[in-house]
């Protein structure tokens, strides 16, 4: 693996500049941002976009439907 594949980039919750570029990076609030922190125990951007996608789609409707299907 090279190096450039192997660096991960990590997010700052605690500055506010880095918060706020990050968030808008994966479409969220600062305050979404934040919490979705805690929720995963993570910094990693790769972890966090992925928690991200994966809770986009369990709110669609395709997925609730299957889930739920009545």
């Amino acid at each position: 693996m090279n190096s450039i594949n192997a660096r991960k980039e990590f997010i700052d919750i605690a500055d506010e500049q880095d918060r706020q570029y990050w968030a808008t990076r994966l479409g969220v609030s600062s305050e979404k941002l934040k919490s979705v922190v805690k929720a995963i125990q993570s910094m990693e951007f790769s972890k966090l976009k992925d928690y991200l996608m994966l809770e986009k789609i369990k709110e669609a409707n395709t997925y609730q439907r299957f889930v739920n299907p009545q």
